[in-house]
Order: C-alpha cells, then sequence, then structure tokens
C-alpha cells in the first residue's frame, strides 16, 4: 500500500513548481508568460539542454576558426552571436521547458 507521503510527492512532482509557482502567482514573468507541462520540462532538461551545450561548445569551435575570415569581413560581432552567444543563452538562460522567447525578461 502506498503511503500518504509518497503519494503527495508523487503528486508534486508531476504536477512541477512552474505549475504551482503561476497559480499562486509568484510574479515571475517567465511563468506568467509561459507555463511549461511536466513533460516538456523533462524533455527539455534530458534532449534538449544538453544539445544546446554541445552547439554552444562547437559553435564556440568554428567562431575561433573562421574569425580571420570574419574579422577582414566585418562581422566579427555577428558570428559570434549566431555561432556563441544565441545558443548559449538559450541553454543557460531560458527557462526550463519554454519555447522560443521565453528567456526574455518581460515587464
Amino acid at each position: 500500500m502506498i503511503s500518504f507521503r509518497t503519494f503527495v510527492v508523487a503528486l508534486l512532482l508531476s504536477v512541477g513548481p512552474p505549475a504551482l509557482a503561476a497559480e499562486h502567482g509568484s510574479g515571475d514573468p517567465r511563468y506568467t508568460i509561459q507555463n511549461p507541462p511536466a513533460f516538456a520540462m523533462i524533455g527539455d532538461l534530458l534532449i534538449a539542454r544538453p544539445l544546446l551545450v554541445a552547439a554552444t561548445v562547437i559553435g564556440a569551435g568554428v567562431f575561433v576558426v573562421s574569425l580571420p575570415f570574419t574579422a577582414l569581413g566585418g562581422g566579427v560581432g555577428d558570428a559570434g552571436q549566431a555561432l556563441v552567444v544565441d545558443p548559449a543563452r538559450a541553454a543557460f538562460v531560458r527557462c526550463l521547458g519554454c519555447i522560443g522567447e521565453g528567456f526574455e525578461q518581460r515587464e
């Protein structure tokens, strides 16, 4: 027989913290704009974040290799933004389970 404590823990884990925060009005604009379900958060944590970290590392390597050519063309800032900053921002700043521009603070 399942104990009451185990049932409550399983229920809280299935609901997810952002859903609870949105119900109680945490005031965090990331969770009031987008309220991702638990399966989206799990998929983001296990699949998307590792791929985005790998894309950041690979993009940094490509940026360093292409730096002489982009410096001659004057596009160092654009190349750095596209190859390093954007994937890093999506990997480390975006809220868990959010899609699109969920990491921007909106007031």
